[in-house]
């Protein structure tokens, strides 16, 4: 039976329906049932000095070639939709951007911005021709103020290419390892982007199981 537990607003669409998805020994899950977000409440954060010391563990390097093949889903993609010499942003980039740098090797601009390891501020009040987001939307504790700060970047006719795991249904997330990273606290579904290409009048398709390319309208 659903409990729906109106104190937990939906940090994406800020709608009260939201209702108990799920519970596991260390957090509760909610889910909306406006734009299909699941998420976790607040209480359930982890605080920002523990959120910061497990990103510092993460290796990932531009010269890992496993790690650059899996960023070949968005890079691949975009890469056919973009003009030479394209300016674009890599938002959240982490300690060891590496897409940028693709992106940077076939000719292309590069900005990058992260809350904590490229704090520039300058670099979100431009505009783009794109912009990418790879692993970061499961992290966003306010995903409706960060997306529209993130989609204000992006020119008219310009491209977010975005790359995060999705929610299939409910008896797949109990067993998902992807919400057992304490650091991921919103998990999206094809239902929830695609309610997001509604709200934003962008065309949306999807490149890979794992990446998805808003196309933002003139």
């Amino acid at each position: 039976m659903e409990c729906f537990l109106s104190e937990e607003s939906c940090p994406l669409c800020r709608d009260t329906s939201t209702y108990f998805y799920y519970e596991d020994k260390r957090r509760v899950y909610c889910q909306c049932k406006n734009c299909f977000l699941v998420f976790v409440p607040p209480a359930f954060h982890l605080s920002r000095e523990c959120e910061k010391a497990d990103y510092d563990k993460h290796q990932n390097s531009p010269d890992d070639e496993g790690y650059k093949t899996f960023l070949k889903r968005i890079y691949l993609p975009m890469m056919e939709r973009l003009s030479p010499n394209s300016q674009g942003l890599d938002f959240g980039s982490g300690p060891g951007p590496t897409l940028s740098k693709m992106f940077q090797q076939a000719g292309m601009t590069v900005s990058l911005y992260d809350q904590y390891y490229a704090v520039n501020e300058n670099a979100l009040k431009t505009e783009y021709d794109f912009v990418t987001a790879t692993e970061v939307l499961e992290h966003l504790r306010t995903p409706a103020d960060t997306l529209l700060k993130v989609w204000s970047c992006v020119k008219p006719c310009g491209l977010l290419g975005i790359m995060t795991k999705l929610v299939i249904d409910k008896e797949s997330f109990k067993s998902w390892h992807y919400k057992n990273d304490l650091t991921h606290v919103a998990f999206y579904s094809r239902e929830t982007f695609e309610w997001l290409a509604g709200e934003w009048g962008a065309r949306f398709s999807v490149v890979a199981k794992d990446a998805f390319i808003f196309y933002k309208q003139a």
